[in-house]
Parts: structure tokens; sequence; C-alpha cells
């Protein structure tokens, strides 16, 4: 049973208050439910949810430009800018210039930073596998499916928009 104050809330807020809000509102509860539960287990490893978020990127493509990390990570460039520096004294990553370009810097994960790798992604896994208990893979899969129908349907509607600002509204 959760114990935590925000859980009960949140419970009783879907099961009770408002069973029918909006499911955009469930998706995002349940998006920052296991944020919270990664952010705890990262905290013993002296790493904050938003370092993950940049490690994570880097573990698959190593040297990105700051601006690349920023567009793959979905932050603005001061907040990359900031990880990045901070990431940097902590010897995760550094930062440098690629011959014959002086206007880039590219970010490249150092030792410190690759060997994370082996200790974070356990704990991610592990929260997925915790926030998926006592479900069926078949019900898995459903769950699975239409959270990508739903994401292909909203970049769908964004295309079709002659402004990704306005919603295409039918």
């Amino acid at each position: 049973m959760p114990d935590s104050e925000h859980t009960r809330y949140l419970l009783r807020h879907w099961r009770e208050a408002v069973p029918q809000d909006r499911l955009a509102h469930l998706i995002r509860d349940v998006s920052r439910a296991q944020m919270r539960a990664l952010q705890l287990r990262l905290a013993a490893h002296g790493v904050s949810f938003g370092h993950w978020t940049f490690l994570r990127i880097l573990w698959i493509q190593d040297g990105l430009t700051q601006r690349e990390l920023s567009d793959l990570a979905g932050v603005m460039e001061p907040t990359t800018f900031s990880a990045v520096k901070a990431m940097e004294s902590m010897g995760f990553i550094e930062r440098r210039q690629l011959a014959g370009n002086r206007k880039n810097m590219h970010v490249f994960l150092l030792p410190a930073g690759r060997s994370l790798e082996k200790a974070l992604v356990p704990l991610a896994e592990e929260v997925n596998s915790v926030s998926v208990q006592g479900l069926s893979d078949r019900s898995l899969a459903i769950v699975r499916k239409c959270l990508l129908s739903m994401i292909e349907n909203l970049a769908a509607d964004e295309a079709a928009s002659s402004d990704p600002q306005v919603p295409n509204v039918k």
C-alpha cells in the first residue's frame, strides 16, 4: 500500500473524486510517480534526474553538441548548459571543440560517466518493473500500443497544422 501523502491524494483523486478526469492528467501523474521513484534510486548514486536524462542520451550517442543534447532532452539550452557544467565538475563528462569547428562545443562522456550506465540503467528497469506489477503481458502490450498510437496521433495533428503552436481544430 502506498505510504506517501501525495500518492494517497492521487489515488483518491483518480478512484473517487474525478475518476473520469482527462487522460492527459492521468498520464502526467503516472510519469511523475515514475520520475519520483527513479529520483529516489538515483540519489543514492549522487545523480539527479536531470543528469540521468542527459546521461541516457550520451550513452546512446556520445559527442553531441550542447544544442543537439538540448533538442534530444527536450529542454532549453540554458538548462542544458547548467546541467553540462555541473556534470563536468562531477567528472562525468567533458566539453570540447572538434578540430576545424571552433563554434560548437561537443559533450563527451568520461569513464566515470560511462561507468554509471551499468549502475543506473538497472534502477530504471526496476522502476519500470515496479510500475507494471500486477499487469498481464497482454495488458502491458495494449497499454504500449495505445500510448504509441497517441504519440502518432498527436504528431500527425501537429504536422497537419500550418503553425505547430496552434492546434489543428477540425
